[in-house]
């Protein structure tokens, strides 16, 4: 006779969480969230004015990531002071409005990576929210979106570039899936990004010293894929080291470029060498490292990784915490949200909620801005068509998740224009003609498959001749001006302006449409408890409430 089943069951196990991979702890693999017995006791001895020894192990003994903490990422004349304060006592500083933000930086940088981790060990998820609140570098909360097209499709990216623009993103990034497009690709972004809202922040994420040389040429703005890691196997595996980061950070500093690294939760993990080692303290090393060589910022929240601290047990606490961690050393984070790793919609939302809910620097360091089957990042944990669901759960929660309703009208319209300004600047070009038909479907397109395909031989002779040319942001910003474009040329310009001054290499920077920067600098997160640090402005609340789809008294 057959084993008779439940049907609850039965029904249970179809549900879209089944498809998701999930992992008992492992801890000889590192495959365990925080506070592995494998990770060292925290300690920390100075000699002669230098680190002689942290947590457990001497200064003879050093692997290059420790030498590199111990001589630039830690405040040795804090160290003892903040050492000997008890982990209860630290985690208490966190959530404590009584204690000012400062102070607690302060503090945060006496401590080595084994003390950092174990602080975090001591919240839960709702104080890693408190945490979050009151140590965010700046006070105003932002986002990013991926701007990209499985087709690398030029007119189709200028086109949601200007919507992402319009819809709020201060940041947008995009990426290839053929390399070779990559200067059209950043040519569409800079174009569409000025038309939707002069300012907002572009960068084309690939190798890095191609990101470095459009940068310089106006290109684009900012960089964020300067990877570390936490153990030294990976970061040779990478044929780098920190002073190697370190020295591509002041490349893209002394240029005027703003950038940020990026690692994440579960990376060492993933690429099979974390020594047994939990994932949240390999990424305090890795957050330390980002620290010591002087970077303003941090894109982490486990970012292409995710899938492996999500597998885990109190994985997703450890994603919010490597957030914390961040904001407690004083630096901005990009707090991923980025890369999908659930089949379950309650899951993946509720992932995002420490980061939406408490607000980061960049609640995203990617809201795919096209539908997913577009995002060549492989795939945001949200995407366009769960933009009308973002928006409402803004106005359920009264939280500023740094997006905001746009009418049909409006989008239909910024489109338009875009893809009608890169016409005029590739005819100008020589480049590969954009068609009438091309400008009309990107107006109206979801995606990639709403729009014609083009001829890619020609567009890639385009691309190298924009790389062979020198042509630069100067160039494209004249072509605008010339035929018609003059209010995004000038948009151009001031990007452009931007490198001289270099207001927004400050910490946590984005650029207003005058632009006016603002980063922790001139809005400082100065939360003290309730009625203090970001309460949303009436005129803000006003657009957040205001979502097209609600019945109003006077349509009744």
């Amino acid at each position: 006779m057959a084993e008779k089943k439940s049907k609850r069951f039965e029904v249970l196990n179809n549900r879209p969480v089944h498809k998701d991979g999930f992992i008992a702890e492992w801890i000889d693999v590192g495959l365990i969230a925080m506070g592995s017995p494998n990770d060292p006791v925290p300690s920390i001895k100075i000699e002669n004015g230098k680190i002689g020894e942290m947590d457990g192990k001497k200064r003879q003994d050093f692997d290059m990531i420790e030498q590199f903490i111990a001589d630039y990422a830690i405040d040795i004349d804090m160290a003892p002071q903040a050492m000997a304060k008890s982990e209860t006592e630290l985690a208490m500083m966190l959530v404590d409005p009584n204690v000012p933000r400062t102070e607690v930086t302060r503090v945060f940088q006496g401590l080595t990576p084994a003390k950092i981790s174990r602080v975090m060990d001591c919240l839960n998820i709702v104080e890693i929210m408190m945490g979050l609140s009151k140590m965010r570098s700046r006070k105003t909360p932002a986002n990013q979106a991926h701007i990209t097209s499985a087709k690398d499709h030029p007119v189709q990216l200028a086109a949601d570039a200007a919507e992402g623009a319009l819809r709020g993103f201060v940041e947008l990034e995009t990426t290839v899936g053929v390399n070779r497009y990559a200067p059209l690709n950043a040519l569409s972004l800079l174009i569409g990004s000025q038309t939707g809202r002069p300012g907002v922040l572009t960068q084309c994420a690939l190798e890095e010293a191609f990101e470095l040389q459009i940068g310089m040429r106006g290109l684009t703005s900012y960089a964020e894929t300067v990877s570390v890691y936490g153990t030294e196997s990976v970061f040779i595996d990478g044929d780098d080291t920190p002073w190697s980061k370190a020295f591509l950070a002041s490349a893209y500093a002394s240029r005027g470029l703003k950038m940020r690294f990026t690692s994440g939760t579960g990376a060492e993990v993933q690429m099979g060498a974390a020594e047994g080692k939990s994932m949240l303290y390999l990424e305090a090393r890795c957050v330390m490292i980002t620290k010591g060589a002087g970077v303003q910022g941090l894109q982490n929240g486990s970012i292409s990784c995710i899938g492996v601290p999500g597998a885990v047990p109190s994985g997703l606490r450890a994603v919010a915490a490597e957030n914390l961690i961040t904001v407690t050393l004083d630096m901005e984070v990009a707090s991923g949200n980025d890369q999908t790793f659930s089949h379950s919609d309650l899951r993946r939302t509720a992932r995002t909620i420490p980061q939406l809910f408490s607000g980061t620097d960049l609640i995203f360091s990617g809201y795919s801005g096209v539908p997913n089957y577009d995002n060549m990042f492989a795939g945001s944990n949200w995407d366009i068509e769960d933009m009308d669901d973002y928006l409402a759960i803004q106005r359920d929660f009264k939280v500023d998740g740094g997006c905001k309703p746009v009418s049909e009208e409006e989008v239909v319209a910024v489109r338009n224009k875009a893809v009608r300004a890169l016409q005029a600047v590739y005819d100008a070009l020589g480049f590969p003609p954009i068609t009438d038909a091309e400008v009309e479907a990107a107006t109206y397109a979801n995606g990639s498959k709403d729009v014609p395909d083009r001829n890619v031989t020609e567009d890639l002779r385009a691309a190298e001749r924009l790389l062979n040319e020198g042509i630069n942001g100067i160039d494209i910003a004249k072509i605008l001006a010339q035929r018609g474009f003059r209010d995004i040329a000038e948009a151009i310009v001031m990007m452009m302006r931007q490198r001289v001054s270099g207001d927004y290499l400050q910490t946590s920077a984005w650029i207003d449409r005058d632009g006016t920067v603002y980063s922790s600098v001139n809005d400082p997160n100065d939360y003290r408890g309730p009625g203090t640090g970001y309460r949303i402005s009436d005129e803000r609340w006003e657009e957040i409430k205001n979502i097209p789809w609600a019945i109003r008294p006077e349509d009744v």
